[in-house]
């Protein structure tokens, strides 16, 4: 089992073949910077949430493959939510660090439970009414019960989620999966695992390790399935103490577990059922793990890629074959033993060994990397640069940089003090040690939440009958809009000239629209991602992130629905609510010619047609330029209402009827009947 090999008895070019994957990794799953500023996105958008609600709300963490830092075609989102305010103990002696007037304490009790799990005891009448809902009593103690727990909570951060092991579990829009965890947590690491410490020699370094053991652990609503109290079980999380591992990890090594889980999807559960498959991610990141720090493998770098996925794919082909699949934290927790034994663990050797058999050429199988091993079999003197800095281009980076930023920029600002409380963080995080892309992250949310204060606070005084209050609430919400003309892209304009329109400011509005117009026609803007990339790097290349933002990107208008943006469109908003959808997310050219076509309708009916002729060639005619496809419901919408108001009934019919035909992305199609109603 030593050598890894693309045919038996052949061992030449095997550095030269793992340079090659190294690349087509590189471009599947990331390059070493396009991984960092991921993390540092996601860091960026948890820290500002957790520090503005620190006191008792619900904290979050990112978890699992996004949060990693994977983006691969199938990388769900995980997170983990838990109260602030009821901590996880070990032993009694613990309860000296905190206030018990203001904690409800939660004693972890694992004498009785595999390890791995405990059980969670609330030693204090007090707790939250989820806590209290979720109780059992057992040795006459009060204890929570994960299966109840898991029940009352499985909805509690997206509705209508449904269960799966400890998460409540969906697609957002039917297309992004995402799991969450509601649990508990400890800030002290678990005794169980204190042997972990004791083999940290070489991996990870002692920074890491004291990082990790500061950190604590979670408690996640899942029991052990040969446990004696699996109901109420919980399962002793180490997220955290991955992430970190994760990070801390070399692009090699990273790029090593990446191709593990490839490997795992393409091939290895390839044509099985969804009961078939007995291994996950999990196990490959535990093999890298394991395989990391028992220093197997001296030299992670390009050319000993496939070598080390070998000695990775090797251990679990032991495991297996053994039966036993020893936790990172606490080997004594058998991760297999609930599922992986008798003649599932036999079928699932035979198929491993069969694969093992074949050698590296079991890797011809994978999809995503065919292409990049048959080159280098066809072309054995094809030269190969693993130079990352040639792999990706400055405008590809800056593309994926912005999608990924304001994929995040989606924090809830709706609330004017939460709102002010977002912005007094960034005012203090400003001065924390960051990277350079969490400081221009900051930038964004800042603009964001701007916005929604200048809407908020126009909202809350509007119908108030004191002028003076009005006038001052107006022109700190018009200063905010000014400030985010400063700081956001070329699309953000689009709010001043909507709130100039909600004020009846019409021909303010209209000077907004006319400039935010010229500056979306030069053709280097970024587009949502469409973007012109040879006319782009001429425009802006080599510059500040912050200067193409202002002057080169445009991204699609996000309408939370908490807040009134325009009352047109108060009906998609309350509707789509109420299906459970957060935002709506409109192209920014629609928006400009709605806002156009509404504002000239006050001034010059001929203008007004003209804006409404332009908005109706966009959206009959756009082959998802500028009209993204998944938001085509909501623009056929706008166009519709358009047109009904303008008189154009017929034309509305068929707009509102292809507004049903496309993609439900924002679940409005009882507005759209609604508004088919009203034409009679």
């Amino acid at each position: 089992m030593d050598s890894p090999r693309i045919t038996p008895g052949i061992e030449t070019g095997i550095q030269h073949i793992s340079e090659s994957v190294f690349v087509g990794l590189c471009r599947t799953v990331g390059t070493s910077q396009q991984v960092a500023m991921r993390r540092d996105v996601t860091d960026i958008n948890e820290m500002v949430i957790n520090k503005a609600t620190k006191s008792h709300m619900n904290m979050r963490m990112w978890s699992g493959s996004y949060r990693e830092g994977f983006r691969m075609k199938g990388s769900d989102v995980d997170f983990m939510c838990w109260f602030n305010n009821h901590p996880v103990i070990w032993d009694l002696s613990q309860t000296q660090f905190y206030n018990v007037h203001r904690h409800s304490l939660i004693l972890s009790v694992s004498s009785e439970s595999p390890p791995g799990f405990t059980l969670l005891q609330l030693l204090q009448p007090r707790a939250s009414n989820r806590v209290i809902s979720a109780l059992v009593t057992m040795n006459g103690g009060r204890y929570i019960s994960s299966s109840k727990y898991r029940e009352i909570t499985c909805s509690a951060v997206v509705p209508n989620s449904t269960v799966h092991g400890p998460c409540g579990s969906g697609a957002i829009g039917g297309l992004l999966e995402y799991d969450t965890a509601q649990c508990f947590v400890c800030d002290f690491w678990p005794p169980s695992a204190s042997s972990w410490i004791d083999r940290c020699h070489t991996w990870p370094q002692p920074q890491v390790v004291r990082d990790i053991v500061r950190s604590g652990c979670h408690f996640v609503a899942i029991g052990h399935k040969l446990g004696n109290h699996e109901s109420n079980e919980w399962r002793i999380s180490f997220s955290l103490a991955e992430q970190k591992l994760v990070y801390s990890m070399n692009h090699c090594q990273f790029l090593t577990y990446g191709l593990l889980k490839l490997f795992l999807k393409e091939v290895i559960n390839n044509g099985l059922g969804e009961n078939e498959k007995l291994l996950c991610s999990y196990h490959m990141k535990t093999a890298v793990f394991w395989t990391i720090q028992q220093n197997t493998i001296p030299n992670w770098c390009p050319q000993n890629l496939l070598k080390c996925f070998w000695y990775c794919f090797k251990l679990i082909l032991k495991w297996v074959y053994e039966g036993v699949c020893p936790n990172f934290f606490i080997p004594e927790n058998n991760m297999f033993l609930s599922n992986i034994h008798g003649e599932a663990q036999n079928r699932l050797f035979v198929r491993l060994f069969g694969f093992y058999e074949k050698g590296l050429a079991s890797l011809l199988h994978s999809p995503s990397l065919r292409s990049y091993i048959t080159n280098v079999l066809y072309n054995p003197r094809l030269s190969i640069c693993t130079d990352e800095h040639t792999l990706i281009s400055e405008t590809e980076f800056d593309k994926e940089m912005f999608s990924e930023m304001f994929a995040r920029n989606s924090i809830d600002s709706s609330d004017l003090y939460l709102n002010m409380k977002y912005l007094n963080t960034i005012e203090q995080l400003i001065f924390s040690p960051l990277t350079q892309c969490q400081v221009f992250m900051l930038q964004v949310f800042t603009t964001s939440f701007l916005q929604s204060a200048a809407f908020t606070l126009q909202n809350m005084y509007s119908n108030t009958t004191e002028n003076k209050l009005m006038y001052i609430a107006d022109r700190m919400s018009c200063d905010m809009l000014k400030l985010t003309a400063k700081f956001g892209c070329i699309s953000d304009r689009l709010y001043t000239a909507m709130y100039y329109y909600k004020t009846l400011r019409y021909t303010e509005a209209l000077s907004v629209i006319e400039m935010t117009k010229v500056n979306l026609a030069q053709p280097y803007v970024m587009y949502d991602e469409t973007v012109d990339t040879e006319r782009y790097t001429e425009a802006v290349g080599g510059q500040s992130w912050s200067t193409k933002l202002r002057h080169a990107v445009a991204w699609n208008i996000k309408l939370d629905h908490r807040i009134i943006y325009i009352n047109e469109l108060m009906t998609e908003q309350m509707v789509s609510s109420q299906n459970h959808a957060s935002v709506l997310l409109i192209p920014p050219l629609v928006v400009l010619h709605m806002l156009e076509f509404l504002c000239y309708r006050h001034i010059d009916t001929m203008r007004a047609q003209a804006a409404l002729n332009d908005l109706q060639v966009l959206v009959h005619h756009d082959q998802g330029v500028y009209v993204d496809v998944g938001l085509r419901d909501i623009s056929w919408q706008i166009l519709g209402i358009c047109q009904q108001i303008s008189g154009n009934l017929q034309a509305a019919l068929y707009s509102y009827q292809q507004s049903l035909t496309q993609d439900p992305l924002h679940e409005i199609q009882s507005a759209t009947l609604m508004r088919i109603h009203e034409l009679g």
